[in-house]
């Protein structure tokens, strides 16, 4: 019975060890998992991660600037090209001979340029020379109706002086005729001389000649006062057309700003000519179609013997520089979020980490920012977590392999504290 004691009393001593071991090893269990789901809560409060996120960057559309047909492709799908290197060649005769146009067009333009401005001073000295002899012909014919007019007046003058001399010399006639009756009467009783009836005779006859030379000079002075005013009337139509002429010689001013004004028409179609020469170059020049940047070539759209035309997408250059993320955060991921703060990126092609910084928080949601937006006035709204897209740049050096491709899948890990 002791043996059995004492036996009993060793197994409850060895069992009571067993247990104390087992509590202790579970406590330390405890102990280690709150430690780590601690150290797991403390990383998760200093990042903000994502899996909506991609690797972006430019692609650039290529497409001619004029129309015409395809005479060379230089490059493939797939393929890496510079910048500056040439895609697509498009056939170019069609504005070779425009530029040929444009040259000649040009030079006819200069000629005619060169041309006008020689008219200039021509009209000047023309319209000067023409408007001073219509001047000198305008006082010229002033003069002689002055002249006509004193001619007239000196006629009316010389008219009423011989129709003075005329009444005198009827006066005188007819004195005469009647002592020529008288005489006669005397000279047939002969109570008078023969001499003294002659000497009657000859004064009567000498009055009647006195009377038809003064009659005569009458119509002479009217002949002259016809004349006179005859000459008026052909100097004032003299002074008339003078004045025609200064009037017309004095437009000569404006001929000389319509002829300026040629000149500067004419000069405009020079320097219009010369765009076009410069534009039918240019055409020249993008028949050549040439890579903007160095990058890879995508999504070709263009064979040889296709015709082209300006805006036609012929394909598309991938540039492998400035890639950047494009992470969409829930919003409930913004409140502790800041430009600068630095960003860890795992990318689901490779197994290596990239490293970078945020650098701007767009300015939007993608949902409102999408084509067809919701509409939450319609009574059927439901709140939903909005993510907003936010950019991270990478860190220099990050990408000098060129392995990032826009499009691939990443997820960046945003340290906010």
């Amino acid at each position: 019975m002791a043996i059995d004691k004492e036996v009993h009393a060793i197994v409850r001593t060895r069992t009571s060890g067993k247990t104390v071991v087992v509590r202790v090893v579970i406590a330390l269990a405890v102990i280690a998992l709150a430690s780590t789901g601690y150290v797991f809560w403390k990383n998760a409060q200093q990042f903000e991660t994502t899996d909506d996120a991609e690797v972006d960057g430019q692609i650039y559309s290529i497409s001619p600037r004029v129309s015409g047909h395809v005479s060379e492709v230089l490059i493939e799908d797939e393929q890496m090209v510079k910048a500056g290197d040439v895609l697509v060649r498009l056939d170019p005769k069609d504005y070779e001979v425009a530029v040929e146009k444009a040259k000649a067009d040009l030079a006819d333009a200069v000629a005619a340029l060169a041309s006008s401005r020689t008219d200039v001073p021509i009209t000047s000295v023309t319209t000067n020379s023409t408007l001073a002899g219509a001047k000198s012909g305008h006082a010229d014919a002033s003069a002689a109706l002055s002249g006509a007019q004193q001619q007239l007046g000196g006629a009316k003058a010389r008219l009423a002086t011989a129709q003075a001399n005329v009444r005198v010399a009827e006066a005188n006639n007819a004195k005469a005729a009647a002592d020529l009756q008288r005489y006669k009467l005397l000279v047939d009783k002969d109570e008078i001389s023969k001499q003294q009836y002659d000497q009657a005779v000859a004064a009567a006859e000498s009055a009647h000649a006195t009377l038809d030379a003064q009659k005569a000079l009458v119509n002479e002075a009217q002949q002259n006062i016809s004349a006179a005013e005859e000459s008026i009337k052909q100097a004032r139509a003299r002074v008339d057309q003078a004045q025609a002429t200064v009037a017309g010689a004095m437009t000569g001013p404006e001929q000389v700003k319509v002829t300026e004004s040629k000149v500067q028409s004419m000069a405009a179609k020079v320097e219009q000519q010369r765009a076009m020469l410069s534009q039918a170059e240019l055409n020249v020049q993008y028949a050549t179609i040439v890579a903007p940047v160095t990058g890879i070539v995508a999504r070709k759209n263009v064979e040889v013997g296709n015709n082209v035309s300006p805006g036609q997408q012929l394909m598309a250059v991938v540039p492998l520089e400035g890639i950047w993320i494009t992470a969409n955060f829930k919003e409930t991921q913004l409140q502790r979020m800041r430009v600068g703060q630095p960003v860890k990126i795992k990318v689901d092609a490779y197994d290596r980490e990239y490293s970078g910084k945020v650098l701007r928080v767009a300015g939007a949601s993608g949902a409102k920012m999408s084509l067809l937006p919701p509409e939450n006035a319609t009574g059927n709204y439901v709140k939903v977590v909005q993510r907003i897209p936010v950019r991270i740049a990478l860190d220099p050096g990050q990408n000098e392999d060129h392995l990032l491709r826009p499009g691939m899948s990443v997820e960046p890990s945003v340290r906010v504290q």
